[in-house]
């Protein structure tokens, strides 16, 4: 078996960490998003997405491997306020002490062997290392697999939702909140 593992991205990884984002979408969302938004999503700006990113000073960009392969991707850093607020606008008392998941994803074809639970444990350390006492993610509600991950961890929707608009569909987005002393298995 081959050995998993975490690591941060760097700026070499941005093409991979694009191919990986298209695949996943089109393999997992495609029926939520809608073909048109697939079809719009352009490889060469999301790698230079990613490279900005991976460059930004309040953001950690997660690799899974396994043995030689690069497998999924995590996306953590401070919540900006307008994702930790309140629907009517209100920040919390802990605003400033949330940390965001941005993206957890991970390659279809690799699947289930964990590489998932290590991503969001180790950005869940570097949330806690830049002073996160709590963590948000935000899940499409028609999205039972990726709600399920998360609630396994202990994350559970605190009541806010929103609606994104991909120009084909509406997704509606439900917020989820929970601890960063993760310790997850496999």
């Amino acid at each position: 078996m081959s050995t998993a593992a975490v690591h941060l991205a760097t700026v070499a990884d941005a093409t991979e960490i694009a191919r990986i984002q298209q695949v996943t979408w089109r393999a997992a969302y495609a029926e939520l998003l809608g073909a048109a938004a697939l079809d719009a999503l352009d490889e060469a700006e999301l790698a230079q997405h990613w490279r900005e990113a991976v460059e930004h000073p309040a953001t950690d960009v997660y690799l899974a491997l396994e043995g030689e392969f690069t497998v999924g991707f995590c996306v953590a850093g401070q919540a900006p306020g307008e994702e930790v607020a309140a629907a009517d606008g209100s920040l919390p008392a802990d605003a400033d002490r949330t940390g965001l998941i941005a993206t957890v994803l991970v390659e279809p074809r690799w699947g289930r062997r964990g590489h998932g639970g290590r991503l969001l444990a180790g950005a869940a350390a570097g949330l806690r290392e830049r002073g996160a006492e709590r963590g948000i993610t935000w899940v499409a509600q028609a999205d039972p697999a990726s709600l399920s991950f998360f609630r396994r961890a202990g994350w559970q929707p605190d009541g806010t939702v929103r609606t994104l608009d991909t120009g084909e569909r509406t997704v509606k987005e439900l917020r989820l909140t929970g601890g960063l002393d993760l310790e997850l298995d496999g």
